[in-house]
């Protein structure tokens, strides 16, 4: 099989969709090493590393009618690889339905609340345009949750949608930190409204009048996010390196991720998959399932704060949990059951 999958999101440095684009392909190139895999967009953007041979770059616009992408440039760069199936990992399949398509939509968050996402009005208007029309023939969902919302919010057939978990790279594993180094609650993911760091913010604030315990924020800042002021404790990081990661993960007290909505949460399994506690929102109870404690507002979130600082038993039985959820997934698994869309997408196409 040659599939192609739209590569845009890698023009990202950092956040969700860039980790998904860059270790599905990785994991479907291994995972398939007969079949053909290539990234294709008219943005520029970095090929994953360690790639395999048979996951390669493919073409973007060659002129100026293939600018308009969607619509003719990635039309035409399918017929050129002759592709058997096209994969949109963002939202979004080709405009002209000349192949098999399938279609990742991650959360139904762009249609929630719009102070969630300044700049989605593109992805808010298209996307469902492509579902009413039938332009997508499969799609895939990160969980049963959002599967089970995108059925009924758009209409789609059960049969047409697939939960396919996702994972945390296999390079998020634990990581020795320095004895004596001063504790931590970290936060890793985007800075944007959605993630509830006003309240984040507010309950470490509380907590740390009774402990000395630094709060570590962690991320690309989105233009529409909170401004958060430098204090005593707070560390602002800005992104960090994946190299990076592991042991940030690693050495915190414990992973805190308040978010108010999600569709999956993968920085909840990357912390996990380090080892570190976590303490969540239930919007990532699909992912993080019983190995997480759940905070709902400021005064629980201080509760599950103490927890932490107080109980050195329970720390290490959380660790143990997190390591343990995050086992549960894994990108290869992920990879397969795509495989298998795309074989539901080729079947569907031709009858």
């Amino acid at each position: 099989m040659r599939v192609a999958i739209e590569a845009a999101s890698l023009s990202l440095t950092s956040g969700g969709l860039a980790r998904y684009t860059s270790e599905l392909s990785l994991a479907l190139g291994r995972a398939f090493p007969d079949d053909e895999f290539y990234l294709i967009s008219d943005q520029p953007f970095a090929m994953p590393a360690e790639a395999p041979a048979n996951l390669r770059r493919g073409g973007g616009p060659r002129n100026a009618a293939e600018r308009r992408w969607w619509l003719w440039g990635m039309a035409r760069e399918l017929a050129r690889l002759r592709a058997d199936v096209v994969h949109g990992p963002d939202f979004a399949v080709p405009y002209l339905a000349r192949r098999p398509s399938v279609l990742t939509l991650h959360d139904l968050s762009p249609w929630m609340d719009e102070r969630w996402h300044h700049a989605a009005q593109r992805v808010r208007r298209r996307t469902p345009l492509l579902l009413d029309l039938g332009l997508a023939t499969m799609v895939i969902t990160p969980g049963e949750t959002v599967r089970r919302a995108a059925i009924e919010r758009f209409r789609l057939q059960p049969d047409q949608v697939v939960a396919v978990p996702e994972a945390a790279a296999h390079w998020f594993r634990p990581v020795e930190t320095p004895p004596g180094s001063a504790p931590y609650f970290l936060f890793v993911g985007t800075l944007e409204p959605r993630k509830n760091l006003e309240m984040l913010l507010g309950a470490w604030r509380e907590f740390r009048r009774r402990h000395t315990v630094d709060l570590v924020v962690a991320g690309r800042r989105r233009a529409d996010a909170p401004v958060i002021a430098p204090e005593p404790g707070l560390r602002l990081v800005g992104e960090v390196a994946d190299a990076e990661l592991p042991a940030l993960y690693s050495g915190a007290l414990a992973f805190v991720y308040p978010s108010l909505y999600e569709g999956f949460g993968l920085p909840v399994l990357e912390a996990m998959q380090c080892g570190a506690p976590v303490i969540a929102s239930r919007a990532v109870e699909e992912a993080a399932g019983e190995a997480a404690l759940y905070a709902g507002d400021a005064r629980e979130l201080v509760e599950a704060m103490e927890a932490m600082a107080t109980n050195p038993a329970l720390v290490v039985e959380r660790r143990r949990q997190s390591l343990a959820r995050a086992a549960e997934y894994s990108w290869e698994r992920a990879a397969r059951a795509t495989r298998r869309v795309y074989d539901e997408a080729r079947r569907r196409y031709g009858a």
